[in-house]
């Protein structure tokens, strides 16, 4: 049997493995899917036994398909998981994960307090309630015997490398999405750690992305070896760039599941403190910048279920598309602000909520489709906006998630970003990212498989006279949401009475 190498994703909904040989062919894929918890409003939480017997599982079924442990394999995962365990490695509540909104209000106090630009400027990490810094903060003030028992405050990844290992190491890439890694100087930020009321001990040992371990002789998993190679890898997007070819400059990588998000390549961080764009390690001195937005795919399943009254099937997502075809770009002036489920980038706001301008007679039920449609790729343009005011200009887009599955909204984001864009068709980027830093860190060239990929895209470019239009809007969807912020934060207070 050939040599192979082994990307594994620690997602927030599946576990997923992705098998390639020296070449970059795919042999074998394994998936195994869990479940998030959410014990109240704003809770999101995950046990992280479901994540290890997932691993487990993925591990298994690439085993007795290809009957050979891997060369080699590396991790990918989902960045700002924090969950506190005792001296033993065992949790002593759930993982919170990134969607997780209970410090909102910790987040937004320490966004507006004096050390904010000095914090977000080391950190290069939005201060915002998906930060660990400030779910650590809610945990102190929320939960003092739980922070008190505390020996280690570790991510999802890190509690799968402690039961392969029993040591606390985090690559800096987990690491500089924490809001407590300094980027520039490798190492915990005693301030953050400061405002955290935690110190180094509390945190694992930061090594590099392209750091590994092998297995001790006692130590018995199905699908590893002692002579397999261990890499810690990176976070999901930083993966997901590298997998996609798109670290160079002038490329970026724009995905659109659930959520949405914009990511360049960069030899130095891209900073812009009024989005709070976010700056993460892939490796030595690559970073990985952009932002994310909440309304993604979300918002279009909720124009299907909410607005239509339909389920989440084929059949209605073609009707839904061939809705939006009928009505020219611009939607006849109706514009749509897409935060149903709050906003990050460039927003940060929790209380955010969505709106609908401009409606008039005229303005019929495929109208407020199209308008939906297009405030989501607005909102992603607003963010790519932010990225290239800080420096990081953009010439072509590498696109993926589910909405490549549709041409309208494919030539929708081209016209309003203006951008050429390619479309990667594969959804293991992140895991396959996660090999590409092994395999090179063994010697492999992986520039030739890059190149291949690279190749085989399809490519989309923006009607330039539609852009200019868009252009106008998107200059009218900037400045909304700051006119009726005040007013949307009051109906809120109201709401909640």
């Amino acid at each position: 049997m050939q040599k192979y190498y082994l990307g594994v994703d620690l997602g927030t909904g599946s576990a997923k493995a992705v098998a390639i040989d020296a070449d970059g062919n795919t042999l074998a894929t394994a998936q195994d899917h869990y479940n998030f918890l959410q014990p109240q409003p704003g809770y999101a939480e995950q046990d992280p036994e479901l994540i290890w017997q997932a691993f487990l599982s993925c591990l298994q079924q690439i085993d007795d398909k290809l009957k050979e442990t891997p060369a080699a394999i590396s991790f990918s995962s989902a960045m700002h998981s924090i969950m506190a365990v005792d001296i033993n490695g065992k949790p002593l509540v759930n993982a919170m994960l990134w969607s997780d909104a209970r410090s909102g209000a910790i987040a937004e106090e320490l966004r507006a307090g004096e050390h904010a630009q000095e914090l977000y400027k080391h950190t290069g990490t939005a201060i915002y309630a998906m930060s660990p810094l400030c779910k650590i903060m809610w945990l102190k003030q929320h939960e003092p015997d739980i922070f008190a028992k505390t020996h280690k405050f570790i991510s999802i990844k890190e509690y799968i490398w402690f039961k392969l290992f029993g040591v606390y190491e985090v690559d800096q890439s987990i690491a500089s999405s924490t809001g407590m890694f300094d980027i520039i100087d490798l190492k915990w930020y005693a301030p953050a750690l400061q405002i955290a009321g935690i110190n180094t001990g509390k945190l694992s040992t930061p090594v590099e992305t392209t750091y590994s371990r092998k297995l001790t002789n006692n130590t018995s998993i199905k699908g590893l070896s002692s002579e397999t190679l261990i890499f810690t890898g990176a976070s999901d997007g930083c993966c997901a760039n590298l997998g996609g070819n798109a670290i160079n400059a002038g490329v970026g990588a724009l995905t659109i599941g659930t959520s949405g998000a914009v990511r360049v390549g960069s030899d130095r961080p891209i900073y812009n403190f009024k989005a709070m764009t976010f700056n993460y390690l892939l490796k030595a001195n690559t970073f990985i910048c952009g932002g994310a937005v909440n309304n993604g795919g979300g918002a279009v399943n909720w124009l299907l279920q909410n607005f239509l009254k339909n389920d989440l099937n084929e059949e209605n997502y073609k009707g839904f598309f061939n809705q939006v075809e009928s009505i020219a770009p611009g939607s006849e002036g109706l514009l749509f602000l897409p935060y149903l489920y709050a906003e990050r980038t460039p927003v940060w706001d929790a209380k955010s909520s969505a709106s609908f301008i401009n409606i008039s007679a005229k303005h019929q039920q495929a109208h407020f489709l199209r308008a939906g449609l297009e405030g989501i790729c607005f909102a992603l343009n607003d963010v790519l906006n932010a990225v290239e005011q800080g420096g990081g200009l953009v010439n072509e887009l590498v696109i993926s998630g589910g909405f490549i599955a549709s041409p309208v909204w494919v030539q929708m984001l081209a016209d309003i970003t203006g951008k050429r864009l390619l479309i990667l068709q594969s959804d293991d980027s992140s895991a396959i990212g996660a090999i590409y830093l092994a395999m090179e860190t063994m010697g492999i060239a992986i520039e030739a498989i890059m190149q291949k990929e690279t190749g085989t895209r399809t490519v989309i470019s923006p009607n330039l006279e539609i852009h200019a239009r868009y252009k106008q809007i998107f200059v009218v969807y900037q400045g909304l949401y700051g006119t009726i912020k005040e007013s949307v934060h009051h109906l809120h207070s109201i709401a909640t009475l």
